[in-house]
């Protein structure tokens, strides 16, 4: 279907009101497979700790190994009172890590609290070990499971069946959203439009009050419903009535969708469930320790990685005529420029050829496919972000950070409008969002959506989340060019 084409609302207002659903057997798959994950884990744990502790079996050592084979159990029940086995939590976020973290931390509470209450006295060296032990062996293996979980929904396996409710706009861009995220694991298979409208990328089988016979006519699990004006506490509180008697969840995005959730919070007022939004925190004591962070890592990497940049730089100068290192001028912090540093992986007169060519990037932002400047070795380079390494010393200068925005060229900075220069308010960074979501596949607005995001919800657990997926990202090298 062509843009801007009009699609019919039809739906089949004869559909019963919908019917309670099954849980969808992959997720009771997940769940179960999460469970034996856990037991598995905290077995090995506790078998571990005596074995090291002990090292052989004998009276003293009977009621730990008795312990050791009820740890399992405990920990599940532990696991499952601060609900680690919801299915909202499946494959996406941290707060499946944190829960577990936390069951940890409650179960080794409660053993101290428990020995010192009954006088027990037991042996230090197997609690130390056994766990702590469970605890990092049991975040091991839900990392394992979601990164499989992550590749079969990479394929269109193990997904939630999505209607979107909303205006054509916002429908079609969380349609691009999870198409081009599928780890989210949200498939928008039809919406609700309260009128007609341009293709939205999924068939549009109704209007707003035909959501719960939508549901039930293609077997949705879940409603997204986007902010718009039509959608007020009335309509949403009724559309919840009626899909009560359903399995169907029931969620709402904000028109504050780029605010991470950290800065929200629920405050209720005079019965109100009132959102406050913090502001970013873009200065004092965090930014500190994220400078202090980027220059001690960016320092140690340098260090360690100093053979394979000299052997890169031999390499560069040696398969190509011109310098090993190409310096450009960038835009950092506050609108100053800087003197960024990379391996040079183009011909020496490139930036002459620029001119010549046309880029198939939209926006202010030049990127070609195919760039026939490219050297050899400069795409194999390119790949794998090896070119960038040089920017480590940007960082231990302070220009730059290990995690931000993408640094622009003056030109491309003068172009931009009052909403992107927020940008320019954090240092540029050598790997980002938008590095971990497509790279240069990324069109300018939605590269500029990434930086922006990153601009309003950093945090250091967000830098450490981001230099993990980096390294995925770079492996694979995808959007790489």
């Amino acid at each position: 279907m062509r843009d801007g084409e009009m699609r019919a609302v039809v739906v089949d207002r004869a559909l019963p009101v919908p019917e309670r659903k099954l849980t969808p057997t992959w997720t009771l798959r997940y769940r179960v497979s999460a469970a034996m994950s856990d037991i598995t884990c905290a077995f090995l744990a506790g078998a571990a700790a005596v074995v090291l502790r002990f090292g052989e079996v004998t009276p003293y050592v009977e009621p730990y190994v008795l312990l050791s084979g009820t740890l399992p159990l405990l920990w599940v029940i532990v696991m499952a009172l601060n609900r680690v086995y919801e299915p909202r939590l499946i494959g996406v976020g941290s707060e499946e890590f944190r829960r577990i973290a936390q069951s940890g931390i409650a179960i080794i509470a409660a053993v101290a609290i428990a020995a010192y209450v009954t006088k027990t006295d037991l042996a230090r060296g197997y609690v130390v070990l056994a766990l702590p032990l469970m605890t990092i062996l049991t975040l091991l293996g839900r990392y394992g499971l979601r990164r499989g979980l992550h590749r079969r929904r990479s394929r269109g396996q193990c997904m939630r069946r999505v209607v979107a409710v909303g205006h054509p706009e916002a429908v079609a861009d969380l349609v691009r959203l999870f198409r081009r995220e599928r780890y989210h694991g949200m498939d928008i298979v039809a919406a609700c439009l309260p009128e007609e409208g341009p293709d939205v990328g999924v068939p549009v089988l109704g209007d707003f009050s035909d959501v719960p016979l939508v549901v039930n006519r293609i077997n949705a699990d879940t409603v997204a419903v986007l902010a718009c004006p039509e959608f007020d506490g009335i309509a949403l509180r009724r559309l919840a009535w009626r899909l009560e008697r359903s399995r169907t969840d029931l969620v709402v995005a904000p028109a504050l969708m780029e605010v991470a959730g950290p800065r929200t919070t629920i405050r209720p007022v005079a019965g109100l469930p009132l959102l406050h939004v913090e502001h970013p925190e873009l200065a004092g004591v965090r930014r500190l320790i994220k400078n202090g962070f980027d220059r001690l890592v960016a320092g140690v990497v340098l260090i360690l990685l100093s053979p394979l940049l000299l052997a890169l730089a031999i390499a560069v100068r040696v398969t190509s005529s011109g310098p090993a290192l190409f310096r450009q001028t960038r835009v950092g912090r506050d609108g100053q420029e800087f003197t960024i540093l990379k391996f040079r992986t183009m011909a020496q007169d490139a930036e002459h050829r620029k001119i010549q060519l046309v880029s198939d990037a939209d926006g202010v932002l030049f990127k070609i496919r195919r760039d026939p400047r490219i050297t050899p070795l400069g795409a194999r380079l390119r790949r794998h972000s090896l070119d960038e390494l040089p920017q480590l010393i940007n960082v231990v200068n302070g220009h730059m950070s290990l995690v931000g925005p993408r640094p622009p060229l003056p030109e491309e900075v003068a172009r931009y409008g009052d909403d992107v220069r927020r940008r320019l308010l954090v240092r540029p960074g050598m790997t980002g969002l938008w590095q971990v979501n497509g790279r240069s596949d990324l069109s300018w607005e939605e590269s500029v959506r990434l930086d922006l995001r990153y601009v309003e919800n950093w945090s250091l657990m967000l830098d450490l989340q981001i230099l993990w997926k980096t390294w995925s990202a770079v492996a694979r090298g995808a959007g790489a060019y």
